[in-house]
């Protein structure tokens, strides 16, 4: 199947090497071909079967050679394959005569130069300060109607350019153009350069060091400046963000274009410092460079997050073409992002948005006649505000009573005043229903049945706290409303169906110092109301219908009927034209093997009985049990093997386990994994990879079974010690169960919504351990439940290949067949 013609080029111009290999070549045409015809291609690539230029491939055909598409968006949840894509891209346009324009995304914290640098105080967000400073910067550059700065007695503008030198000159040619369009233009250009070169002028007389960052100098010091007296009429002068105002002065252009990155692709080493030095706000640059951008390449957060997708909504319709990475991890991510959260916090704000406005009804009889006229032009009544402040304090009561009442009955020692030893430094969950049930919510059953709050009322909130929003705004009241967006949520609450959103109260451990001698519990807790999303395939059907197609792709997506089936193509291919939410599409696959030279691999499941929590009891030094004492055994004819061996428990606290029984046992050195920053992970990594060969022990669910490149002589061995079930105890994942009960049938909840997702876990650990054709490798299984003709046998799950190749060995055997296999070239 090549779709190519000879009226038009092929795809081939677009492939960055030589020639593809043959399940590339498929992959590329096999991609081509369904996504042209707005359908979307489920595929299965295992090492070596370059996925991800045959994906990038297939884009740029359709980009360039055809007019249904506009850019391509490229999700993955996993940084190193971001890195693929942004290589791959590069290298695709090393072959053009027009390369593809590509950016890569990160979020603002990696940006922001000050909240790198560790400026801001401690006890604010980088988020939170970033958005004040843009506030401000915001309204010292809003255009003055009189023509002339505040406090100005004319209208000449603060800086007049024909001194500005060149060395500070705050206005350089943008590369990229910004909105320059004056019907659309709220900002004077002019204030913002008074802005950058006060800012400039402070640093350069000042003996304080520039900041530096990304090995960049910026043009400003390290302290946020003080807004100029001309700016304002009142003593006030707030800090303002220099970094901000530049990109309002270069009228919301980019002073970096893609011609400085690596073959037209700008990732964040090459936009992050560009920005910086020009002293421009590094965030708004990548804003710029996406809007521009051919190929965009960030994570899930840019498709399926509304908090996140603000920034990527203005380039996502139906003209993109998607494509989806690392896609067997869809359902997991996508559900937590799809849930809805909210603080006690932030209820406290949405009460005290309502009370600010019915405060300012109090003062004066014509405020209140004002006000009830703003109101009424959102067709919301006063009255309706007053309820709306009334519903919101008596929910905190609640919250603050239901947390109370649950954590009295669950720890004895709670009440006793020694919170840190009674309470647990970890998130809690206490469910509002449940979790195996379709029943109404606590919280629900309290709002209707005892305070009289109906469906209708619920239905208002969010009119209400958007009628709120914009009478405050009215009013001359700057306030950081959120208000609409928890009316929204409320009444989402009331709607959506309980089953599958699961609806409970998550306690998350702070460090606030603050005494609450009522409630106890706010001295260790943040509490949420949260609505979990049990089953987000409608929704990720609905997002996908959203665009012109694409792929969706991972080294372990079998069963692929089955990944259809819960992560919502298979709804997205039987839509019909009379649904509400549009036509059926097209849905292809592809499942493609392992290519690597059979020989230089072994596959082996150890024959011994599975290794579940009833079976092995405690992780504990003094358990003996026999199933301990088997898995230890096996565990230690592993470690004893050729080379670097990873060893993969169901959870950390069985690596731990493992890892204090293996340093007794081997020599080797022994390495434990366990659950960290990113920067110890990468540090525990490279310790492994160094040196002498040792044992790395971690959990399958972990971050180094996944996403790691072992390539080269970095791994020789990988084993995986029982099904990592996650814990099926936790009110969520019962909920989970429930739901895919409800929707696929009970008989298939346990197997879609946790044992499949645990054998993919299973199968990309073990896809660790062979990354080139060169290479030599043992993969091994260790458990009966491996095995096909055992009592719930997970095999039927696996790839074909993957099924033909594992042989049954018992552990008596395993040092014979490694030194067989290691001895044999």
């Amino acid at each position: 199947m090549n779709v190519s013609t000879d009226e038009s080029p092929g795809w081939e111009q677009y492939f960055g090497f030589e020639r593809p290999y043959e399940n590339q070549a498929d992959a590329i045409e096999a991609a081509i071909e369904t996504v042209r015809r707005e359908g979307y291609l489920a595929m299965e690539g295992p090492c070596g079967t370059g996925k991800t230029m045959a994906a990038l491939t297939a884009a740029a055909f359709l980009l360039r050679e055809t007019d249904r598409f506009e850019n391509v968006v490229i999700a993955t949840p996993v940084k190193q394959q971001r890195q693929q894509f942004i290589e791959d891209l590069r290298t695709i346009n090393r072959g053009l005569d027009e390369p593809l324009s590509g950016v890569s995304l990160v979020g603002k914290s990696d940006l922001c130069p000050y909240g790198r640098e560790g400026v801001f105080p401690d006890d604010t967000s980088v988020q939170t300060r970033c958005e004040e400073l843009r506030e401000t910067t915001a309204d010292l550059v809003r255009e003055d109607d009189s023509g002339g700065h505040r406090g100005d007695s004319g209208g000449s503008t603060a800086v007049d350019s024909s001194t500005t030198t060149p060395e500070t000159d705050p206005e350089p040619a943008a590369i990229i153009e910004g909105t320059t369009d004056d019907a659309e233009q709220w900002w004077d250009t002019d204030r913002a350069r008074s802005l950058v070169e006060t800012a400039r002028q402070d640093q350069a007389a000042s003996d304080d060091e520039p900041l530096r960052t990304a090995g960049a100098t910026a043009p400003y010091g390290t302290a946020q400046p003080a807004t100029p007296a001309e700016f304002t009429d009142s003593e006030s002068t707030p800090l303002y963000c220099p970094f901000e105002a530049d990109w309002y002065a270069r009228d919301t252009g980019s002073p970096v274009g893609f011609e400085q990155g690596v073959d037209h692709v700008l990732s964040t080493d090459d936009f992050l410092p560009a920005a910086v030095e020009a002293g421009t706000c590094p965030h708004r640059v990548m804003s710029v460079l996406l809007e521009n951008a051919e190929i965009v390449v960030g994570n899930y957060n840019h498709l399926f997050d509304s908090q996140t997708r603000h920034l990527t909504e203005s380039i996502l319709d139906e003209r993109t073409l998607v494509i989806v990475d690392e896609a067997h991890r869809l359902e997991e991510r996508v559900r937590d992002l799809l849930s809805e959260t909210m603080g006690r916090v932030t209820l406290k704000q949405a009460q005290q948005d309502l009370q600010t406005l019915l405060e300012r009804a109090r003062q004066h009889p014509d405020n209140k006649e004002l006000i009830e006229s703003h109101l009424a032009d959102h067709d919301v009544p006063y009255e309706a505000v007053e309820q709306a402040h009334q519903f919101y304090g008596e929910a905190i009561q609640w919250l603050d009573e239901y947390v109370e009442t649950e954590l009295t009955d669950r720890f004895e020692r709670y009440g006793t005043g020694f919170i840190d030893e009674a309470l647990p430094d970890e998130t809690l969950e206490l469910e509002l229903r449940e979790p195996d049930s379709d029943e109404r919510d606590a919280f629900t059953v309290w709002a209707e049945e005892q305070a009289g709050y109906t469906g209708d009322f619920f239905r208002t909130l969010g009119a209400v706290g958007s009628a709120v929003e914009d009478t405050l705004s009215q009013q001359g009241i700057n306030r950081d409303c959120v208000c609409t967006a928890t009316g929204v949520r409320f009444s989402q609450w009331w709607q959506r169906d309980h089953t599958e959103f699961f609806r409970e109260i998550t306690l998350e451990p702070t460090d606030l110092d603050y005494r609450n001698p009522e409630y106890p519990w706010f001295n260790a807790y943040n509490a949420s109301l949260v609505m979990y999303n049990c089953i987000p395939s409608e929704q990720v059907r609905d997002i996908l219908g959203e665009f012109g197609g694409g792929i969706l792709m991972s080294a372990t997506l079998e069963p692929i009927s089955i990944f259809e089936t819960v992560s919502g193509l298979e709804s997205l291919s039987t839509r019909t034209s009379t649904d509400d939410d549009g036509a059926k599409r097209r849905v292809d696959r592809r499942s493609y093997e392992l290519q690597f030279p059979a020989a230089n691999r072994e596959s082996w499941v150890v024959d011994v009985m599975p290794f579940t929590a009833r079976n092995r009891g405690q992780p504990t030094s003094d358990n003996h049990n026999e199933t301990r004492e088997r898995y230890a055994y096996v565990a230690r004819e592993i470690a004893r093997s050729h080379g670097n061996i990873l060893l993969s428990y169901p959870n950390y606290a069985e690596a731990k386990w493992a890892a204090g029984r293996l340093r007794k046992e081997v020599d080797k050195p022994v390495v434990l994994d366990s659950s960290s920053s990113h920067e110890e992970t990468q540090r525990l990594k490279e310790q492994f990879f160094s040196g002498e060969h040792a044992v790395l022990v971690t959990s399958t669910r972990g971050t180094l079974t996944e996403g790691v490149d072992y390539a080269g002589e970095k791994l020789h061995t990988c084993a995986v010690f029982g099904v990592p079930l996650v814990n099926i105890g936790s009110p969520r994942v019962q909920a989970v169960r429930h739901a895919y009960g409800d929707r696929f049938g009970t008989d298939n909840a346990f197997t879609y919504a946790l044992t499949i997702p645990a054998v993919r876990q299973v199968r990309q650990a073990i896809g660790r351990v062979l990354r080139g054709p060169d290479e030599r490798g043992v993969r091994v299984l260790v458990g009966e439940r491996y095995l096909p003709d055992r009592p719930r046998s997970v095999a039927p799950f696996f790839a074909a290949q993957e099924q033909r190749e594992f042989s049954r060995l018992t552990p008596e055997f395993l040092g014979s067949q490694f030194t067989q296999f290691w001895n044999t070239e």
